[in-house]
């Protein structure tokens, strides 16, 4: 099949770009930067203005910007270009189309709303109209089941609260974590390391639908301290909020608790200690920097797990996100639902993992060889 040799090719060129030499990836990072940069610009100021404008701005970025950067556009450009390729390659795979209804329609009658909606028969067709769609109009196309709208204006109204939702979600799971693995790793082999570690394991063991109907069962049903459903007010936020962070603290809990008991028995805490300092400061301000590392490393996961979870706790709790838009393009078929979230969520997780790079180059100066 055309479609799967396509995919391999480009799985192939896209690994090829860890053996370029130094100078090439970052030539290729500030090209694509100034590439997406014009695509965006093209229709605020015209071809010529945006021209030069995104010159400037490779440039610069050639220049000035560090290698990591650099390095993660030259991957995550060509990366977004093969989700979009291999989306439509599994959805033109999934049995039916935007346009199957219960009773059968005419020939002639799908044939014009294919050449209405730009949705031709074949995904290497359908690639190539979204691409031009994409980079001609700086458009993610028209929604096939939302009449009249487009699926920019189906989404943006959804984006904030999806990342109010995973961005609290994360904070109360960090928070959550570090508190319990660090308590954890000061006293291991306590009472306190045994509750916070049993802990650990139910989150990490529970499904996030499993959890939040626990929640909704004793929060809400039971105690009537929060609302079963919906989305309106602050107290609607917590139970999708605790759904989404739990299984991810748990696992900071570890992380944070096997760092701590290993920066505790370096040398260099034991020279603090002997110092006088309190057992308190050797942790706050000389263990802790070094004992989050490995959570620092697993944000980017703990990020997209939160984010592609959503996809179910937003349907749960009835929340209006672009998860519960992405479930709904997938059952009803609208392919440009479902590729336009496709990129918002695989954008928001490069990115995250781009602000954790430099995160840890900031905590770890071991991690700045990248230059």
């Amino acid at each position: 099949m055309i479609e799967a040799l396509l995919v391999t090719a480009a799985l192939l060129a896209i690994a090829s770009l860890a053996f370029l030499p130094h100078a090439v990836t970052r030539a290729l990072g500030a090209l694509f930067l100034s590439a997406v940069a014009f695509v965006f610009l093209r229709h605020v100021g015209g071809d010529l203005l945006a021209g030069l404008v995104c010159a400037a701005i490779g440039f610069v970025a050639w220049r000035f910007l560090p290698g990591a950067i650099l390095r993660r556009v030259a991957f995550m450009v060509p990366s977004l270009v093969l989700l979009i390729g291999v989306t439509t390659w599994l959805m033109y795979l999934a049995p039916g189309n935007p346009f199957a209804q219960e009773k059968s329609i005419a020939p002639q009658v799908e044939a014009a709303l294919r050449a209405q909606y730009g949705v031709p028969e074949s995904p290497l067709a359908f690639f190539r109209v979204y691409m031009e769609r994409l980079l001609g109009e700086g458009s993610l196309g028209p929604a096939l089941k939302v009449k009249g709208r487009t699926v920019q204006e189906v989404l943006l109204p959804a984006l904030p609260v999806s990342l109010g939702l995973g961005g609290l979600a994360l904070v109360l799971a960090v928070g959550m974590g570090l508190l319990l693995g660090v308590r954890a790793g000061m006293r291991p082999n306590s009472w306190a390391d045994h509750a916070s570690m049993g802990l650990a394991l139910v989150g990490i063991s529970l499904p996030n639908f499993v959890i939040g109907a626990g929640l909704m069962i004793v929060l809400a049903l039971q105690l009537g301290w929060l609302p079963v459903a919906g989305w309106g007010g602050f107290r609607h936020v917590w139970m999708p909020a605790l759904t989404l962070a739990l299984p991810h603290a748990a696992t900071i809990a570890r992380l944070a608790r096997s760092g701590t008991i290993e920066v505790l028995q370096q040398d260099w805490i034991r020279t603090a200690r002997a110092k006088g300092l309190t057992e308190a400061r050797v942790v706050s301000r000389h263990a802790l920097q070094v004992a989050v590392l490995p959570v620092v490393s697993y944000l980017g996961p703990a990020a997209a797990g939160i984010l592609t979870g959503s996809f179910v706790v937003e349907t749960l709790f009835g929340i209006p996100g672009m998860g519960q838009w992405f479930v709904k393009g997938a059952i009803n078929r609208d392919y440009s639902i479902v590729l336009g979230t496709a990129l918002f969520y695989c954008g928001l997780i490069t990115s995250f993992n781009l602000v954790v790079d430099l995160l840890l180059a900031w905590l770890d100066p071991r991690t700045r060889q990248v230059a």
